[in-house]
C-alpha cells in the first residue's frame, strides 16, 4: 500500500519543518499535524469562489495556457487546498552538496504564504516533500535538458525521459491521485546558472503520454532548475505552477526584441528581483475574484463612475472590464504598495489590455503606460524593467483604446485609498 507524503512544513511559520524524510522504501510514519493559513469563512472562502461567467468572460484560447477567462479541464485548481508533490533530483555529474531539506526551504514556506496572500485566502497550498535525493542515472547532458526541450514520448531523451526516471523512481511510495501539481527540483548545481539561462519550464494542461502506477496522467509538472537572483527567488514556484493553474506567460517567448509587455506588474512577466503581484484579470481567471468584485462594462454600455478597491486589500471591486472585441477586453485596477507589491513606486489605476486569442509569450497582456518613455521611477534595479513601472495613471489622466474608444479616466483617490475612475464603454 502506498504511503502519502505528509505536507512536511507549517507554512505559516517562520522556517520549514520536515514531517518526514522517506530516504528509502516508506516505513508506516504517523506525522505531527500541520498547521498553517486556513480558508477564511465569508465571503472570501474557497466555496466562494466562481469561475468566470458573463458577457466579459472572454472565450478564446483552449488548447494551452491563455488569457481565455475560464480556465478549461485539465489544469489544476487554483482555488481550496492544493497539494503539491515535491521531488528532488541530481545527476551523476551534479551531486547534490546540499541537503533536500536545505533546498526545500529556499521555497517553502514562501512561496505557500505568497499564493495565501495574493489569493485572499482562496488558495491554500500544502507542499507535500519526499526528503530524499532522487539520484537520475544519465548525466545531466544526456538528457538533452536545454532551454525549449520537449517532452516527447517517442524520445530517448528530453522532458519525457527524465520524467519517466522520476516516476519509476517514486511510483512504489507515492500515489500520485493524492496530488494537484508536481514539483521536480533539481540540485541547485544541475546545469547553468539562472542569470545566464533560464531552464525552470511547467508542463500543464494535457496528457503528456505518461502515466504513473497508479493509472493517472503525469501531468501539470513544473521543473525547477539552478536558482533565482533577487530577494524573492522563490517565486519561480509562483510563476511556474501559475502555469499549471492556466496562466500564460507574459514575456516575449517567440524571440522578437520588444520592450516588456506588463513588465513588473505581473509575476508572469517578471519574476525576479522584488516581489510583485498578479494582476486582477489573473485573479478572477483563477477564481480568486467573486463576480460581485468585477464590473462588466460591455460595449453600448452607458459611461459610469465605479470605486476600486486596491489589489491589496480584500473585498470591494477590484477590476473593471470592457470587452472591446469579441476577444479583447481593457482592464482597470488600482495598484498600490503592499506586501506582494513592496517596490511598486507609482501607485494609481493600472489599465491593460488582454486578448484571449493571443498565446502565451506572444503578448496577450499588455500594460498601457501613463508616461512613455519616462525612464520609469524604479530605476537602478538589475532585476526590473523601468519602463513600465510608473505606467498606472493617476487622479486627472484619462487612457482611450485608440481601436475602440473605449475610455478609463481618473476621477480622484478618496481619503480610504480607493480610486474613483470613469469608463465609457466601446459603441455596440
Amino acid at each position: 500500500m502506498k504511503q502519502g507524503i505528509s505536507a512536511a512544513l507549517a507554512v505559516g511559520a517562520a522556517t520549514a519543518t520536515a514531517a518526514i524524510a522517506l530516504c528509502g522504501p516508506p516505513a508506516t510514519t504517523t506525522a505531527p499535524p500541520t498547521t498553517g493559513p486556513q480558508a477564511p469563512d465569508g465571503p472570501t472562502s474557497p466555496s466562494a469562489a466562481e469561475r468566470p461567467s458573463g458577457p466579459c468572460a472572454l472565450d478564446g484560447i483552449t488548447d494551452n495556457v491563455a488569457e481565455t477567462a475560464a480556465t478549461p479541464d485539465g489544469y489544476a485548481r487554483a482555488q481550496g487546498t492544493v497539494r503539491a508533490l515535491t521531488l528532488f533530483i541530481d545527476f551523476p555529474d551534479a551531486r547534490a552538496t546540499i541537503t533536500p531539506r536545505a533546498r526545500f526551504a529556499e521555497f517553502f514556506p514562501a512561496a505557500a504564504e505568497y499564493f495565501h496572500t495574493s489569493s485572499y485566502g482562496r488558495l491554500v497550498y500544502r507542499p507535500a516533500p519526499l526528503l530524499k535525493w532522487l539520484h537520475m542515472t544519465r548525466p545531466l547532458a544526456a538528457y538533452g535538458i536545454r532551454r525549449g526541450a520537449a517532452f516527447d514520448p517517442a524520445s530517448d531523451d528530453g522532458y519525457h525521459a527524465l520524467s519517466q526516471e522520476v516516476v519509476r523512481a517514486v511510483d512504489a511510495s507515492v500515489d500520485f491521485r493524492d496530488y494537484d501539481v508536481v514539483n521536480v527540483i533539481a540540485a541547485p548545481n544541475a546545469g547553468p546558472a539562472a542569470t545566464r539561462t533560464v531552464l525552470s519550464v511547467t508542463f500543464s494542461g494535457s496528457d503528456l503520454g505518461l502515466r504513473t502506477g497508479d493509472g493517472v496522467p503525469f501531468r501539470n509538472a513544473s521543473f525547477i532548475w539552478s536558482r533565482q537572483p533577487g530577494p524573492s527567488p522563490f517565486r519561480v514556484i509562483n510563476h511556474e505552477n501559475a502555469h499549471s493553474f492556466g496562466l500564460p506567460d507574459l514575456y516575449y517567448t517567440d524571440g522578437r526584441g520588444a520592450p516588456p509587455a506588463a513588465g513588473h506588474w505581473d509575476p508572469m512577466d517578471e519574476d525576479w528581483g522584488p516581489a510583485n503581484d498578479f494582476t486582477g484579470w489573473h485573479k478572477w481567471k483563477l477564481g480568486w475574484l467573486g463576480g460581485n468584485q468585477v464590473v462588466c462594462a460591455p460595449p453600448g454600455g452607458p459611461a459610469a463612475e465605479h470605486t476600486l478597491t486596491p489589489l491589496p486589500s480584500p473585498g470591494g471591486t477590484k477590476i473593471v472590464v470592457m470587452p472591446t472585441s469579441a476577444r479583447t477586453a481593457l482592464v482597470a485596477e488600482a495598484r498600490t504598495r503592499g506586501p506582494l507589491d513592496p517596490a511598486l513606486c507609482r501607485p494609481g489605476v493600472l489599465v491593460y489590455r488582454v486578448a484571449t486569442d493571443v498565446a502565451s509569450g506572444s503578448g496577450p497582456l499588455r500594460v498601457m503606460d501613463a508616461t512613455p518613455h519616462s525612464g520609469g521611477c524604479l530605476t537602478g534595479n538589475r532585476y526590473v524593467h523601468a519602463e513600465l513601472t510608473d505606467a498606472a495613471f493617476r487622479p486627472g489622466a484619462t487612457y482611450t483604446d485608440p481601436r475602440s474608444h473605449a475610455a478609463v479616466s481618473v476621477i480622484t483617490r478618496n481619503r480610504n485609498g480607493t480610486y474613483r475612475i470613469r469608463v465609457r464603454p466601446p459603441a455596440a
